[in-house]
């Protein structure tokens, strides 16, 4: 089978050279290969994404010298899409509507247990949601209360079963339970990362999701959706990040150098390259 990878950014600020890294890394590998790779704009959080830095990602590839398959997938033009699969979620009785806000759930978990539970993806929901019943439910979405959609855990695995997936050679055994339920979709946008991501990764056909390491616990959640949908499982290679002076990864909240930064300052995409290695 044709090895086919991807670099998948959101453009909520402009790319720094973690991101450019990652792209390098997916790019090469698919190439060394003679497979192919994809570019895809994973900009459903339209609270935070922005028209000019999806503009800067392509020409940050253009400089980067990275050529990519056209068309280029954006998925806020497939949110159809994506509710299909969730809605085929919610057929087989395995997403709820949950009403908390963030505050909500400190305040639960702080009763609960003395403090705000965190895991990988944030704080543990507590399933205050999860046994409403359904007279409950409707009364609340009917005085047009917001909500989220969340994955019952409990119920997913008990589906599924053990899970495992493959890091680079090596069987890895999934543990999507230490997330809680996770939140699959919002009221106004019927879609997440975590589902989109899925879904995308089964539609391009990617054979193997080179990305890096802070995205290794995110894979969990990933294998139980596939498993849940039907979806083939790529093989997965979490590579090392890319970290600043103060020792911490680099990111776009922080303010870290930007490519077109280094750029303006007369860097070259070649000296980029061998200072990642």
């Amino acid at each position: 089978m044709r090895c086919v990878t991807r670099f998948a950014p959101s453009p909520t600020g402009l790319l720094h050279l973690g991101h450019a890294f990652a792209a390098c890394r997916a790019h090469d590998y698919a190439t060394a290969r003679g497979g192919r790779f994809l570019l895809r704009i994973e900009d459903i959080d339209r609270g935070r994404c922005r028209p000019e830095f999806e503009a800067a990602i392509f020409e940050d590839m253009a400089w980067l010298g990275l050529d990519y398959e056209q068309p280029v997938r954006r998925q806020s033009d497939h949110l159809a899409y994506y509710g299909g699969f969730l809605d085929r979620l919610e057929a087989d009785g395995l997403l709820y509507p949950c009403f908390c806000t963030r505050k909500d759930v400190e305040r639960e978990l702080i009763d609960l247990l003395g403090a705000p539970h965190h895991g990988p993806d944030g704080l543990i929901y507590p399933g205050t949601c999860r046994d409403l019943s359904i007279a409950e439910r409707e009364a609340q979405i009917s005085a047009g209360k917001p909500f989220a959609l969340r994955l019952n855990m409990a119920a997913a695995l008990a589906r599924t079963g053990p899970l495992t997936y493959i890091e680079s050679s090596d069987e890895v055994v999934a543990r999507p339970e230490r997330f809680g339920d996770v939140v699959l979709a919002r009221k106004e946008v019927r879609t997440s990362y975590h589902l989109s991501v899925t879904v995308d990764d089964a539609l391009q056909g990617m054979t193997d999701v080179v990305r890096g390491e802070d995205l290794r616990d995110a894979t969990d959640i990933h294998r139980l959706l596939q498993a849940l949908l039907g979806l083939p499982s790529p093989i997965y290679h979490h590579h090392g990040l890319i970290m600043g002076p103060d020792g911490k990864r680099l990111a776009k909240r922080d303010k870290s150098e930007t490519l077109q930064a280094l750029r303006a300052r007369g860097v070259t995409a070649g000296e980029v390259r061998h200072r990642l290695g």
